[in-house]
């Protein structure tokens, strides 16, 4: 649950209304503890007084045993509101005297100790005041007052009326002070938050504060709001202008680059057309002589015409390779439904067709189709299976794999499909894999398996403009997969076989 957040209006108002009033509740109980003290003091002083005239006016009585005008003496309390009780106690611990209701208060163990004269005691809201009748350096007896405490209590609710009468005068004048309180300060500073709301909202930041010239820190935080707003719109302004000025030169830059990509498209394929021509004639006067020559008897002239065709077939690969490359990241995509598993059928049956002696078990695994460019895809699939067919050529009995398998998120969604090819051929140096892709880069000696060093960079070109990444596993001589996605969500790491 967010805390509520209160206006700096409405905080000042609450602070003058609570300081207001801890210092009235403060100062009014100070003023009651004071008062409660000093009257207590005085009912005792005063009790103690009339204990002493009335023990005065008792000797007589106490000395020639007339109780009857101790008695009248004890009556004279009667002017005293507050005095409930009083008895006069002879020498011997007798009572000799009573006003009121009292009670036995030696018995109830307020007792004078030996030479003490005077004492009280308070207790349940009464006070008990004993003073010891001295005639002639003799004690002749006691004289025991009682009073209430009621006259404290009128005090209080007397102190707690007035009290109160003040604090609501005070949270009016509160209230009243805190609306001047709330012009001079929280108005500015209103203003000032609503001017900051309206520049983050709108992004304007043409706009600016206005200064309040009746406080002096309130007018430095807004000349400093107002200059970061300058600041603000200047860096504005120059950055929109920058960007347009750098948009325009993207724009230029992609329009040269995209006339480049043009030039140096057709400027391939028409190198490549330039010398497969000439190629083709080589390779036909090749093929001539080896027939015309085929009942030579020397055979170095055999084997010139044969380096000769070879030759000539190898550079043919070549521009082929290289036109495979350039079409892999010029050529418009297109969508259709394309069956990698067939694919892969119809190009494994190509190899096996090409050199049935090869003791090479194919296994293709049905995956489902998917949406791409179909030309592209059998570009993949035609690389990435006759690197495995060639990588296999040296062992006697090879095993070549296509497949694919589903790959989820951390969360347990499904994110799509991870393709393969996996080969138990002669496989690569796993510290030289990032090398794989580059284009002319060759983890294996030509003479050991032949190649142009361009298939796997076309692969990778074409994936990539399939929104997908491909990489590979492997070791030395225990063979390579390659593993690939065609969608920028799937997963960059290999997948647990």
């Amino acid at each position: 649950m967010t805390p509520r957040r209160y206006s700096i209006s409405a905080r000042l108002t609450r602070m003058n209304l609570a300081v207001s009033g801890a210092v009235l509740v403060i100062a009014a109980i100070a003023f009651f503890s004071y008062d409660l003290l000093s009257f207590r003091s005085e009912l005792i002083r005063n009790l103690s007084s009339e204990a002493q005239i009335i023990g005065d006016n008792s000797v007589s009585a106490l000395l020639f045993n007339d109780p009857q005008s101790a008695a009248t003496t004890l009556r004279g309390l009667q002017r005293s509101p507050d005095v409930e009780a009083a008895t006069l106690y002879a020498e011997d611990g007798s009572i000799f005297a009573r006003y009121g209701a009292g009670t036995d208060h030696l018995s109830n163990g307020h007792r004078l100790a030996f030479g003490e004269t005077d004492r009280f005691w308070s207790s349940d809201g009464t006070v008990l005041v004993a003073h010891r009748i001295i005639f002639q350096d003799k004690s002749v007896g006691v004289i025991y007052i009682s009073a209430r405490l009621t006259e404290i209590g009128n005090r209080a609710r007397q102190y707690v009326l007035i009290a109160g009468l003040i604090l609501i005068f005070c949270m009016v004048a509160a209230i009243l002070i805190s609306a001047s309180a709330r012009r001079l300060i929280a108005e500015p500073i209103r203003e000032l938050a609503q001017t900051a709301l309206s520049v983050s909202r709108d992004r304007d930041y043409s706009v600016r504060a206005t200064t309040a010239a009746n406080s002096r820190e309130i007018a430095v935080l807004v000349d400093a709001f107002n200059t970061m707003l300058t600041q603000i719109q200047e860096r504005d302004a120059a950055l929109s202008q920058a960007r347009a000025h750098l948009e325009l030169r993207v724009e230029q830059r992609t329009a040269e680059l995209r006339r480049a990509n043009q030039e140096l498209e057709a400027f391939s394929y028409t190198v490549a057309h330039d010398l497969r021509n000439p190629l083709t004639a080589i390779d036909s006067i090749g093929y001539l002589l080896e027939i015309s020559l085929a009942d030579t008897e020397k055979p170095e002239i055999r084997q010139m015409t044969e380096s000769l065709r070879l030759t000539t077939m190898g550079m043919a690969s070549l521009i082929d390779s290289l036109l495979d490359f350039a079409r892999a990241a010029s050529a418009p995509l297109l969508s259709d439904r394309v069956n990698l598993s067939r694919l892969a059928h119809e190009i494994a049956a190509e190899l096996v067709s090409g050199d049935p002696s090869r003791n090479v078990e194919f296994f293709i695994e049905d995956c489902p189709e998917i949406q791409a460019d179909a030309n592209l895809m059998r570009v993949v699939i035609d690389n990435l299976l006759r690197n495995a067919w060639k990588y296999t050529s040296h062992h006697p009995q090879a095993r070549i794999e296509f497949g694919c398998q589903k790959t989820n998120s951390a969360d347990g969604s499904l994110d799509g499909q991870v393709y393969y090819v996996r080969d138990d051929g002669a496989g690569f140096d796993p510290e030289r894999r990032l090398s794989l892709f580059q284009p002319f880069r060759r983890l294996h000696a030509k003479s050991d398996f032949p190649g142009t060093g361009i298939g796997l960079a076309t692969v990778h070109r074409i994936i990539a403009r399939h929104g997908g990444t491909i990489w590979a596993e492997g070791e030395v001589e225990k063979g390579a997969t390659f593993y690939w996605t065609l969608f920028a969500d799937a997963p960059k790491s290999s997948p647990q076989d």
